[in-house]
C-alpha cells in the first residue's frame, strides 16, 4: 500500500461521489477564513475572502443565464482573480475553458467556437480583439477599461450565497485543449473527481498544503500550471502568483513570501543559472524545500547544477499530459541515480511500455508507454474517434510517447511520437506551423521539427522547399508573417532551405532524417520566457 494519509487512502479509484474542485475550499473557507490562500503582488485574499468572492461570481453568471454545464473560457495570466473565477465556475456547475493570454486571436476563436462557450472572462488588454472575434452571451472583463460587464461590479451585484449546484465526480470541471497528431486543438474533458485527486495528491507529494507557501510561476491556462497554482486553495495552502516570468523576481519572492515549494520547467532552471552571481548564491532560499519539474526532461547538466544549487531542497522530476495527468514521478532519493529518467509510477497509477504489435516490450525495449489511473480525461470533446484511438479496451491511455523502463521500473522518454516540439516548457504542434507556413508566398512545402537547443530544449525549425525560381523566405521574414497566425513561442527560430524533402514510399516526410541533418545550434536568441505578462 502506497504511503498515503488515509483519507486519501480509503478512496483508492478516487471516484468519490463527493470529491470537486470546491470541496476543499468549502473546507477551509470554515475551518481557517483568516488564512491567506493567494498573493499577487499587494494584493491578497483569505480563504474566507475567495470563498465569498466566488460565491458572488458564480451567483451573477446563473443569474445572466448560464446553467449547470455550459462552459466559460477564461483568458488570464497568473493573477489574484484565477483562482476564485475557476471555486466560482465550480460552484456553479460550469465548466473552465482555459485560454493562454499569448494565443493569437484566431487560435482563440477556435477554441471558444470549438468549446461552444457561452461565456467569456478576459484580461482587459485582450479583450477588445478578443471580443470582436467571438461570439458568447457573457463577457466578464477583468482588471482594466474595455468591453464587456467589469469584474469587480459584477462580484458587487451578486449573491454572497454558496450556489452548491449538485456536481459529481464524473461532472466535467475542465475542458483543456491540446492538439493532436491533425495538428488541430482537442479539447480534453477533465472531471471534478480526477482534477480534485491530482489536487490532493500533489498537495502532498509536493509540499502545497497546510502551511505551507508556493509559487505560481507556469501559466494557469496549462494543465499543470493550473493544477499546481490551484491545489493550496483545496488543501490549506498559500499560493503566490508570479505575474511573469523573471527570474529575479522570483528568487525575491521566495524569502519575502517564505515560499517553500516551487513549480518549475528546464528553461526556467536555465535562465536562473544564467543569473550568475545575482542567482541562488549568497541569497537567503532557506524557507525553500522542494523543486519540482514537468513540460520536458532536466538534461542531466542542468539537473546536477540544480542539485548543487539548492542542496537544501528535494527536486523531483515528473511526467505527465493533459490527457493523462500525473504519470510518474522521479523522487529526491532517486536525482542522482536515476538522472534522465522521469522516475516510476506516480500514486494509483499503473504503466505498460507496449511494441507496435500491442504485445508489452521487456526491460529496456523503447515502446509506446500507457498509463491507467483515476487522472485519466473522459475523452475529447466531440471527437469519439480520437478518445477510441488512444485508449486500449481495458482503458490504459497514450499520447503517442515512446519510452523504456528499466527492471527497477524507473522510465525513460525515447521520443514523441506525435512529433510534438517542447519549447520553453511548452507544446509546439508541427502541422499547425507547417499550415500557417504554407500560406505564404514562399512556401512551397514545409517540415517543421524541433531541434536540440540548450536554453530552449528544443526550438522550432523549418525546413521549406520554395517555389521553382523564387528566392528563398528567410527566418525574419517568415516569423512576421505568421505573427499575426501564431502565437511567439511558435514561431520558427530557424528556416533552412532545401530542394526537397525526404519522403518515404507512401510520400510521408520522414522527419527523422531532418532532425538527424539539423546539428544543436548556438543557443537560440532570447525570446519571451512561456510565463505570460499581466
Amino acid at each position: 500500500m502506497e504511503d498515503l494519509p488515509a483519507h486519501l487512502r480509503s478512496v483508492p479509484d478516487g471516484r468519490h461521489p463527493g470529491r470537486s474542485m470546491v470541496t476543499g475550499l468549502r473546507r477551509w473557507a470554515a475551518a481557517a477564513p483568516a488564512r491567506t490562500a493567494v498573493v499577487d503582488g499587494a494584493g491578497r485574499l483569505s480563504f474566507a475572502a475567495v470563498h465569498s468572492r466566488s460565491n458572488r461570481l458564480a451567483s451573477s453568471l446563473l443569474a445572466a443565464g448560464l446553467n449547470p454545464g455550459d462552459r466559460v473560457a477564461v483568458l488570464l495570466g497568473n493573477r489574484l482573480e484565477y483562482p476564485e473565477i475557476a471555486a466560482a465556475l465550480g460552484k456553479a456547475g460550469l465548466a473552465m475553458v482555459p485560454i493562454g493570454v499569448r494565443q493569437t486571436v484566431p487560435e482563440i476563436a477556435f477554441i471558444t467556437g470549438h468549446s461552444g462557450a457561452r461565456a467569456l472572462v478576459v484580461q482587459h488588454d485582450r479583450s477588445e480583439e478578443v471580443c470582436a472575434a467571438v461570439s458568447v452571451d457573457v463577457v466578464v472583463r477583468v482588471g482594466g477599461p474595455g468591453p464587456g460587464r467589469d469584474y469587480e461590479e459584477v462580484l458587487t451585484r451578486g449573491r454572497d450565497v454558496d450556489p452548491r449546484v449538485a456536481v459529481t465526480g464524473d461532472d466535467t470541471f475542465c475542458v483543456q485543449y491540446t492538439s493532436g497528431t491533425t495538428g488541430r486543438p482537442k479539447g480534453a474533458l477533465l472531471t471534478h473527481a480526477a482534477r480534485a485527486l491530482t489536487a490532493e495528491l500533489s498537495a502532498y507529494e509536493w509540499g502545497l498544503g497546510e502551511a505551507r507557501v508556493s509559487v505560481a510561476v507556469a501559466p494557469m491556462s496549462h494543465g499543470a500550471g493550473f493544477m499546481f497554482g490551484y491545489a493550496p486553495l483545496l488543501t490549506g495552502g498559500t499560493v503566490v502568483m508570479l505575474p511573469r516570468w523573471d527570474p529575479g523576481h522570483l528568487l525575491d519572492l521566495v524569502p519575502r513570501e517564505r515560499a517553500r515549494s516551487v513549480f518549475l520547467v528546464p528553461t526556467h532552471a536555465q535562465a536562473v543559472r544564467d543569473l550568475g552571481g545575482e542567482g541562488p548564491q549568497g541569497r537567503d532560499l532557506s524557507s525553500l524545500d522542494t523543486l519540482y519539474f514537468n513540460a520536458a526532461a532536466l538534461p542531466v547538466p542542468l539537473k546536477e547544477w540544480v542539485l548543487d544549487a539548492f542542496p537544501q531542497c528535494g527536486v523531483h522530476e515528473l511526467y505527465g499530459s493533459t490527457e493523462g495527468g500525473v504519470v510518474t514521478d522521479l523522487r529526491p532519493a532517486d536525482a542522482r541515480r536515476k538522472a534522465g529518467s522521469v522516475g516510476r509510477a506516480w500514486f494509483r497509477t499503473r504503466l505498460r511500455i507496449l511494441g507496435d504489435d500491442g504485445v508489452e516490450v521487456p526491460a529496456g525495449v523503447p515502446g509506446e508507454l500507457f498509463s491507467h489511473s483515476p487522472f485519466l480525461m473522459k475523452g475529447y470533446l466531440d471527437d469519439a474517434e480520437a478518445s477510441a484511438a488512444c485508449r486500449t479496451t481495458d482503458g490504459f491511455l497514450s499520447v503517442g510517447d515512446v519510452a523504456t523502463m528499466d527492471e527497477e521500473g524507473y522510465v525513460r522518454i525515447v521520443d514523441r511520437k506525435k512529433d510534438v516540439i517542447i519549447s520553453g516548457g511548452l507544446n509546439v504542434y508541427p502541422r499547425e506551423v507547417e499550415e500557417a507556413s504554407l500560406a505564404h508566398p514562399g512556401v512551397a512545402q514545409c517540415a517543421v521539427v524541433g531541434v536540440p537547443d540548450p536554453l530552449w530544449g528544443e526550438v522550432v525549425t523549418a525546413y521549406v522547399v520554395p517555389p521553382a525560381g523564387a528566392v528563398p523566405v528567410g527566418v525574419d521574414e517568415l516569423a512576421l508573417f505568421l505573427r499575426p497566425l501564431l502565437a511567439g513561442y511558435k514561431l520558427p527560430r530557424q528556416v533552412r532551405t532545401v530542394a526537397a524533402l525526404p519522403r518515404n514510399s507512401a510520400g510521408k516526410v520522414l522527419k527523422r532524417e531532418l532532425r538527424a541533418a539539423a546539428a544543436p545550434q548556438a543557443p537560440s536568441p532570447r525570446h519571451p520566457p512561456p510565463v505570460p505578462p499581466r
